[in-house]
């Protein structure tokens, strides 16, 4: 089996789930070739993601696949798309229910806890939100909670403000980089704020998008003739 169809059937499955997510079961009807496609690009994600899990442990995660070596890439918890394998595998499991899926992302789940405390990134909603989210979502758990108010906290210590965002990468004192990437990390904050009543994550999140819609987008005028 070759990894260069792994993330294709996942990526696959999970948009049909989503795209099927956004209507109400009265708004359409249901068609039965394309339930029958959907589920197969589940069952298909889900062999090809238990075959993954076997080529490394706990602590590595699943980075990219050179198939001209036929090697396969790891990175350690600090990456930012490390959240992203825990995630999906959750995310399979939901649809599938096969257990194997949820123990290999609860497996996977130890190795990246640490990052709770990692105040070096902005990324923290990739790398937490997308696998302890998810897990807290299926199964809501004290330590879960825990998890991602604390990696709230971490994101926190990286808003000014004076600039009124939260700084992207470490760089020269007198450099505040931010992405518009930044923004896909707020969710962890908003969360926080829902989870303990505390307002400060809420007003850090929107202080950053007020800033960032003023900054980031610029109004271009289109002559159509």
């Amino acid at each position: 089996m070759k990894f260069k169809h792994l993330y294709k059937s996942a990526i696959t499955a999970c948009l049909l789930a989503l795209s099927l997510n956004s209507f109400s079961q009265n708004s359409f009807k249901p068609q039965k070739d394309v339930l029958a496609t959907i589920k197969k690009n589940f069952a298909d994600a889900g062999i090809q993601y238990k075959y993954m899990a076997k080529q490394f442990g706990p602590e590595q995660f699943p980075k990219t696949y050179h198939p001209t070596t036929d090697k396969f890439e790891t990175s350690n918890s600090s990456w930012w798309c490390s959240g992203f394998y825990s995630g999906t595998l959750l995310n399979l499991y939901q649809q599938t229910k096969d257990a194997e899926l949820l123990n290999q992302a609860n497996e996977n789940l130890k190795g990246l806890e640490k990052e709770q405390y990692n105040k070096g990134t902005h990324d923290l909603g990739f790398m937490m939100y997308c696998s302890f989210g998810t897990a807290n979502h299926l199964e809501p758990k004290p330590e879960y909670k825990e998890i991602l108010i604390n990696s709230a906290k971490s994101l926190s210590t990286r808003f000014n403000p004076t600039v009124g965002c939260i700084r992207s990468w470490n760089s020269k004192a007198n450099d505040f980089l931010v992405i518009i990437d930044n923004m896909m990390n707020l969710e962890l904050l908003f969360y926080a704020t829902k989870a303990t009543g505390d307002s400060s994550f809420y007003k850090i999140a929107v202080t950053h998008a007020n800033t960032t819609m003023k900054n980031h987008f610029r109004r271009i005028l289109v002559r159509t003739t």
